[in-house]
């Protein structure tokens, strides 16, 4: 079995143990390469068809080529898309482009609230979500099956141990439930599995005439690209076993403090 194939059947074990053990799931859809290789796994997982709602929190400031991959794969794939945003914060301008906000403040309004906010609609009591843990030294931190209270808060001290492919899987009730299928790839298993597998991802991810592409992102005030000639999936991955620049170099809300992203992450943030 190719190291591949292994990290495919972890996944989709993973995937299946969720679908499984809790009710009521949905899966975060940030129209990413990450979560695009999830949905992908989730295909796979239940032959061809994905059996809960994919949720995606619009800032309203994602790139806009992101939005209409978005909308054409969801109708192609026939897949239930629930789109949620943080209206009140949206109509008020508390926002960073609005000046009234910075990056940190902002992606905890329209993204932890967002989510929040589908959350609480919806009833969700469990998200499937498509971090890895060498993206991030938070995300390091995490598990597989990692319990929230019902404010969606994270108590990285109190989390359950993983060992031996052994999960636990029975909570409390009103313990929200964050599954991480992709936490053990890397950006490179990534990208070499979109390879293998032909899977479609968002075309600013390729570099354009000016030499520039994506390789991580978010909303278009706050993720900026790298200098790169990469114009295919073979290129980005030899481009990516040479390089040493960290994948999110390009957020700029990662660089607002040092520990931003993890008070992101504790309170709620995914």
């Amino acid at each position: 079995m190719s190291p591949l194939d292994q990290l495919e059947n972890q996944s989709i074990f993973i995937l299946r143990e969720a679908f499984h053990k809790f009710d009521n799931l949905a899966m975060l859809w940030s129209i990413g390469k990450d979560s695009s290789v999830l949905l992908w796994l989730a295909r796979k997982a239940f032959f061809g068809h994905v059996p809960f709602p994919l949720v995606h929190v619009d800032t309203t400031y994602k790139i806009p080529e992101m939005i209409v991959f978005r909308d054409r794969l969801a109708k192609e794939w026939n897949l239930q898309l629930i789109v949620g945003k943080n209206e009140e914060a949206l109509r008020d301008g508390r926002t960073y482009p609005n000046g009234k906000l910075t990056r940190v403040e902002c992606c905890g309004a329209l993204k932890k609230d967002g989510l929040r906010m589908v959350l609480d609609k919806h009833k969700f009591t469990g998200v499937i979500v498509g971090v890895r843990r060498d993206e991030d030294p938070t995300r390091a931190k995490e598990r597989y099956f990692s319990p929230r209270d019902k404010n969606m808060e994270w108590n990285v001290e109190d989390q359950p141990p993983e060992l031996w492919d052994q999960f636990k899987t029975d909570f409390e009730p009103g313990t929200h439930i964050r599954i991480h299928p992709l936490l053990h790839w890397t950006e490179l298993n990534v990208w070499e599995y979109i390879q293998r597998e032909n899977i479609p991802v968002v075309s600013l991810y390729f570099a354009n005439a000016r030499g520039e592409r994506y390789r991580s992102l978010g909303c278009a005030p706050c993720t900026f690209p790298i200098q790169s000639s990469a114009r295919s999936v073979a290129e980005i991955v030899e481009e990516l076993r040479r390089t040493k620049v960290p994948e999110r170099a390009g957020r700029a809300q990662d660089k607002e403090s040092e520990d931003a992203f993890e008070k992101l992450r504790r309170d709620g943030y995914m």
